[in-house]
């Protein structure tokens, strides 16, 4: 018999995609799959679907919780999860065919830790269809997929810290996660800071180029929303990161405080997408966000860490906060007409 993998699935209201997430985790060709669905406080159809997937599906557990996010839903998962290997899918999101059975012969030819593939964007069914295939179409049409070892290290400096932030699309050895918990609370950001606190316990990774996750371009999900005071997550979280990182390597004190930088860059843009009033009532949002940035811009080093065109938005917004966010709101604009 091969090892048990549970997967875990926090839904919040996930009525409209729910049963097709797990369809792509049944379907898969790895067939020792223990699959927590844990219920987050969904007031919507979600629990009635809950109820006839798990008895549709034998290996299928729901877990009802109140409404505490997503982070204690996947704690939750975590408590009760049986399996020898740990995997995590948001709810509107899908595995394409083959990925579970990749990443578990992945950690078991490289004897690695945690083994991760990189991910592909669907929006439609028609895109998810296309994407999806068949297991053998995939590997006649796709190019071959490259495998990159890490220790802890390097996986922090030549992965993490370069934007593989996400908990989802991995699977991890259930002994590697031990005792560490994604941070109550936070609902952006959250996946990163728990990669971070796992990595210390690293031996060895591997990530594949393969793109083996769905990750569903949800207009309704939290990255796509308007502001919300939510949204300064990302911000505490790589600040947290960041005190945990340098305990690990001083030397990346550098690449995380640009990524600090960056994560207050995408809050400003979402503050400055918000009507009149809006941007009043979060004035101290904005101005909490400008001493953030004016008391890193002054560090030279970091500039070579951010995206293209970052180092000009750091600048501008660190010397004149106001015309910033009304050109940013003007360029967002025309793009709209265009």
């Amino acid at each position: 018999m091969k090892d048990l993998i549970s997967v875990i699935v926090p839904v919040h209201n996930g009525e409209a995609y729910l049963e097709k997430c797990i369809e792509s985790i049944v379907t898969q060709d790895y067939e020792e799959l223990e699959i927590l669905v844990i219920n987050d406080g969904s007031t919507d159809a979600t629990a009635e679907i809950c109820s006839r997937l798990s008895g549709q599906y034998e290996n299928l557990q729901v877990i009802e919780m109140p409404d505490l996010g997503v982070s204690m839903a996947r704690n939750r998962g975590l408590e009760q999860a049986k399996g020898d290997y740990i995997t995590f899918v948001d709810a509107d999101d899908r595995m394409r065919p083959g990925m579970l059975r990749r990443l578990y012969e992945m950690l078991q030819e490289t004897n690695s830790d945690m083994a991760g593939c990189r991910f592909v964007v669907w929006g439609t069914e028609g895109e998810w269809e296309q994407l999806a295939g068949t297991e053998a179409s995939q590997e006649r049409t796709e190019p071959m997929s490259e495998m990159t070892y890490y220790d802890s290290g390097s996986y922090l400096k030549e992965s993490l810290l370069r934007g593989n932030t996400r908990c989802w699309s991995k699977l991890y050895k259930r002994r590697l996660i031990r005792q560490v918990r994604f941070r109550q609370g936070l609902s952006v950001g959250e996946d990163m800071l728990f990669l971070v606190e796992l990595l210390p316990h690293v031996e060895r990774a591997v990530e594949t180029t393969w793109p083996g996750y769905g990750y569903y371009q949800n207009l309704g999900g939290v990255m796509q929303r308007p502001f919300t005071p939510a949204y300064m997550d990302q911000i505490y979280c790589w600040e947290m990161a960041r005190e945990l990182i340098v305990k690990q390597e001083e030397s990346l004190a550098v690449q995380a405080d640009a990524q600090i930088m960056v994560a207050v860059m995408l809050t400003v843009g979402k503050i400055a997408l918000l009507s009149g009033t809006e941007r009043k009532r979060a004035g101290e949002y904005l101005r909490v966000c400008h001493r953030k940035l004016t008391a890193l811009a002054g560090k030279r080093a970091c500039y070579s860490f951010l995206p293209s065109g970052y180092g000009i938005k750091v600048r501008m917004f660190a010397l004149w906060p106001g015309l910033y966010v009304w050109l940013y709101r003007l360029q967002k604009k025309q793009k709209r007409e265009d």
